[in-house]
């Protein structure tokens, strides 16, 4: 029986690396994709190619440069800034990882004859759903929720049971690369953002305007520094007359240019409303736990689904939830569905 082609997606780093040594060891086939997702003059992609050319030579296998920069800048980049611009709080890897990763790299795996594509993520799954990794703490299935489902039979995550640190070590195997991959500082959580994100946003439009505060009656109480340096649930960067105790961003408004702000309790929500729903499970009411964000602990709640909307229901309140970040729906540690917030109240 010949050896079935496995597409590894490489980024340069150990976690991929690792990945197409260990799926080598395994027996498969093995070639990698290199994604060039974005124009940079800082020395980024040589210096991620340098190390995948390493690793390649030595595991003897070919690797492929795919060019996505249009798609990647049309659906991602774009929505990241638009997100901004519009009050919302994005989460560019999930839509990376819906559209990029496991969408036009997929197709481009299978165009090469492969049998599954395969990452570093922190993740697992068995063709129908994805689950939590063993290592909480590098877990990354909140991120992959968004992936259609019938991508999932194609998909690979080899590294799903490992620690961090035992992928160091398996490092070590790859002999005169092991010093440069380890060495090589973590992928960035936003690969385009190489300071602060307003600084991309800067790119774009003017943000730099000052504004006013808002308490949670509609008063000025203060100012801030242009309505989208801040996200909801900020506790810095503006001005309120008076205050002793903390107060924090509650909602944005970019028509006007003002930001409301309120006291912790202010924050609290007991319900949200879910859109663009990527649904596991075919069921329309449901209990089950949702992370509101990528490190916060599951909430239990009751969801309810109709005309493709989720219907949140908290049975905890949660605090400081922004619109435009992802709801996960998990039973145990099993990821059923997710969809982006789009209120919370």
């Amino acid at each position: 029986m010949s050896k079935k082609k496995v597409m590894v997606g490489m980024s340069g780093g150990i976690d991929s690396s690792v990945t197409a040594y260990m799926l080598q060891q395994q027996g498969y086939e093995v070639e990698g994709i290199y994604l060039k997702l974005h124009n940079r003059s800082d020395g980024y992609h040589e210096s991620n190619l340098g190390y995948i050319d390493g690793v390649a030579k030595f595991l003897g296998v070919k690797y492929h440069i795919l060019d996505l920069t249009k798609k990647f800048s049309e659906e991602v980049y774009d929505y990241f800034v638009n997100s901004y611009l519009e009050g919302t709080t994005p989460n560019p890897c999930v839509k990376c990882n819906r559209n990029i990763k496991f969408g036009a790299m997929l197709d481009f795996a299978k165009e090469q004859g492969a049998s599954f594509l395969a990452t570093g993520h922190y993740a697992t799954t068995d063709g129908e759903f994805f689950y939590e990794a063993d290592d909480k703490s590098k877990d990354q299935s909140y991120f992959l929720s968004q992936i259609k489902k019938e991508a999932l039979p194609f998909m690979m995550f080899p590294l799903s049971t490992y620690k961090k640190e035992d992928i160091i070590k398996l490092g070590a195997n790859l002999d005169v690369t092991y010093k440069k991959i380890t060495e090589k500082n973590e992928s960035q959580e936003i690969c385009f953002v190489e300071t602060v994100y307003t600084d991309v946003i800067k790119k774009h439009a003017n943000i730099d305007i000052e504004g006013d505060v808002l308490d949670q009656a509609g008063n000025v109480v203060g100012k801030h520094k242009g309505y989208a340096h801040y996200t909801i649930g900020k506790r810095k960067g503006f001005t309120v007359k008076g205050a002793q105790d903390p107060h924090f961003v509650t909602k944005l408004n970019p028509k006007d240019n003002t930001i409301v702000v309120g006291k912790k309790p202010s924050l609290k929500i007991n319900e949200v409303l879910g859109e663009n729903l990527n649904m596991y499970i075919d069921d329309k009411e449901f209990s089950c736990g949702v992370k509101l964000r990528y490190r916060s602990n599951t909430t239990p709640c009751k969801v309810r689904i109709e005309d493709n909307k989720a219907y949140i229901l908290l049975e905890e309140p949660a605090f400081g939830v922004a619109s435009g970040q992802l709801a996960v729906f998990y039973d145990n540690n099993k990821v059923i569905g997710s969809a982006f917030i789009e209120s919370a109240k």
